[in-house]
């Protein structure tokens, strides 16, 4: 870590529990001249290198208490949320959120540098039926609401004449671990994957007939970490929006049946059925499942089924051009396989799924 006070960087990571979260503090950990405060409403347990705080980003008193922690900060890596029922109840809380904290470390922090913003592929209306693909950082907008626009928007504005600069970043469908997380794919699957086992049923499909065959892609949290870090300290990449994907796509009528033989179970064909409906009556048998095999984790922490409900029912194709990053100096790619393997091996390791 570096001495110079004048260099050094202090990376404050809002939304530390969250999978994209996480695995930013795990890398930030890696790279020399940081030093990390991880923010989130429950707080989290402190390290040698990272400082954990708790606060409510929709609390101004409580962002307060917290002001003196903040007074060297120099990036924001903003990738907080909350969920709702509706597209429009979701932006007042979550534009709220980016609002309180930014103001709180602009009146704290002088050496304030660079706020990095988290969005993902709704600001191209993926989430509203088919879309432009490729899409483009450059495409044109679309119909609000939409909080991760209006995010964008007030940075923009917040921006003007001040000696910061803001980065947005775009994934598709984020891999990765955390829990209690409501968008985590892998999660979804992997549990799954593990009660079809124990209820000895063939592997299926359960989403929109279209869904299984349609091209989409995934963005690896570790790569997504190295994106996000790379475009908030890159001087070219200042006030710009990056897609950041794996760099390789994929059907599900192909990737299917390698997830299935990864858990040793067989294929049937698609059933398209409702995760949030045939899972809500899973808990005892999770239950009988952790004392058997030494599960560490109960099913509200590993349950994400409404999100595995909405992706399997993409019945397009979802991806967007990365090659922006690429042409700015950015050149990782994670092979979404691999990924997937991982993840679950990790999975594995950490008592979520049984080995």
């Amino acid at each position: 870590m570096e001495t110079n006070a004048t260099n050094k960087k202090v990376a404050l990571v809002v939304g530390a529990q969250g999978v994209i979260g996480r695995n930013l503090i795990d890398y930030l950990q890696t790279q020399e001249g940081w030093e990390i405060i991880g923010l989130s409403r429950r707080g989290g347990v402190s390290a040698a290198k990272v400082r954990q705080l708790a606060a409510d980003l929709l609390d101004r008193e409580s962002l307060r208490q917290i002001t003196p922690a903040l007074k060297e900060v120099t990036h924001i890596f903003y990738a907080a949320y909350q969920d709702r029922p509706s597209w429009a109840e979701l932006v007042p809380p979550n534009l709220a959120m980016l609002v309180n904290i930014t103001e709180a470390v602009e009146a704290a922090s002088p050496r304030l540098q660079h706020i990095s913003l988290m969005q993902g592929y709704k600001v191209y209306g993926a989430h509203l039926g088919p879309f432009k693909t490729p899409a483009r950082e450059s495409d044109p907008g679309h119909m609000p609401p939409e909080f991760n626009v209006d995010q964008q928007q007030f940075l923009e504005q917040r921006q003007q004449g001040k000696q910061w600069t803001w980065s947005a970043i775009r994934p598709s469908v984020v891999g990765g671990f955390a829990l209690g997380n409501p968008m985590n794919l892998a999660m979804v699957i992997a549990v799954y994957a593990a009660i079809s086992k124990e209820l000895q049923l063939p592997l299926r499909f359960p989403g929109k007939p279209g869904a299984y065959n349609k091209l989409l892609e995934m963005t690896d949290a570790g790569l997504l970490a190295k994106a996000t870090v790379w475009a908030a300290t890159n001087p070219g990449s200042a006030n710009q929006a990056y897609n950041i994907n794996n760099g390789d796509l994929f059907r599900w009528n192909e990737m299917w049946p390698k997830i299935a033989a990864y858990f040793e179970l067989d294929v049937a064909p698609p059933l398209p059925m409702s995760l949030s409906i045939v899972m809500a009556d899973k808990e005892p048998l999770w239950n009988s499942m952790m004392a058997k095999y030494g599960l560490q984790y109960p099913y509200g922490e590993v349950s994400s089924w409404a999100f595995g409900d909405a992706v399997f029912a993409w019945d397009y194709d979802l991806l967007a051009d990365g090659s922006k990053a690429r042409r700015a100096g950015f050149h990782e790619y994670v092979e979404t396989e691999a990924m997937f393997m991982g993840i679950f091996d990790d999975f594995r390791k950490r008592g979520v799924i049984p080995k």
